[in-house]
Parts: structure tokens; C-alpha cells; sequence
């Protein structure tokens, strides 16, 4: 897909392509951004190409412009998610608690991972199962 974006890019020139820059630049400033952990590196170095690639045919300044506006607008809609997630914390406490407890688990999980893997003759203990009634809250 971001070849394809680079290839309409050039294809349709720096005048007609402008009206389109931000549509264009929303998924390759997710993918600059993007923090995941399975993250592809080729994928990384082709949304920096394109980007370079825009910013010279439309120019500096407008190509700035565009960017700040889908930088500022991924970063309201994040301040949007998070403030949702807080107010759900209040709203809903079970459903907090639940997802707290599913987080710590997972935690723990993962610490036993990286000790089995920092010392292969140790096994943790682990739960058989990981079922809905493991994330109940105890009363």
C-alpha cells in the first residue's frame, strides 16, 4: 500500500496531489510512530522513502503543514482514547478491575518467560488454564 501511495504521489503530480497529502501521510506517520514490538524494519524505511519522496515534490512548507495536521490530529485522538479509558475506570469499576487483574496477569507471565529464558533449568509454575472464571473477581 505505501508503495502504491509513493506511486499516485508521483503519478499525480505536486498540484493535484495536495488536497490529498494528509489522507496520504495519516498511514505512513502511524507506521513512523508505531512502537509495537514485532514491528517490520522494511516497512519503517519505505513509509521514510515516501515521506522524503513527498516532501520533495510538494515542497517543505506544504508538505509541514500536512504533517503537523495529521500529527496533531493523531495525537487528539489518542488524548480522546485515553480520557475515555479513565472515565471507563469510573464508570465501570468491574470492568477495570477485570482488565487490571488480566494486565497483572500477564505481567507475571511474562517475568516467568524471561526467567526461563535468562535460566533454561528453572521452570516456573503456571496456570492450566486461562479461562474467563481465572479473571472473576474474588470475593
Amino acid at each position: 500500500i505505501f508503495k502504491f501511495l509513493g506511486a499516485i504521489s508521483v503519478d499525480l503530480g505536486q498540484d493535484r496531489i495536495k488536497p490529498y497529502l494528509p489522507t496520504i501521510l495519516t498511514p505512513l506517520y502511524r507506521e513512523l510512530n508505531s512502537n509495537y514490538a514485532e514491528q517490520d524494519p522494511t516497512l519503517k524505511n519505505l513509509s521514510q522513502e515516501i515521506i522524503e519522496l513527498l516532501k520533495k515534490l510538494v515542497g517543505l512548507e506544504a508538505f509541514s503543514l500536512a504533517f503537523s495536521s495529521v500529527q496533531k490530529q493523531a495525537n487528539q485522538k489518542r488524548a480522546v482514547r485515553k480520557k475515555q479509558r479513565a472515565l471507563q475506570t469510573v464508570a465501570n469499576p468491574d470492568i477495570a478491575a477485570r482488565r487490571k487483574l488480566k494486565r497483572h496477569k500477564n505481567k507475571a507471565e511474562t517475568r516467568k518467560r524471561k526467567i526461563e529464558s535468562l535460566r533454561p533449568m528453572y521452570k516456573a509454575k503456571r496456570h492450566r488454564s486461562h479461562a474467563l472464571k481465572d479473571l472473576a473477581m474474588v470475593e
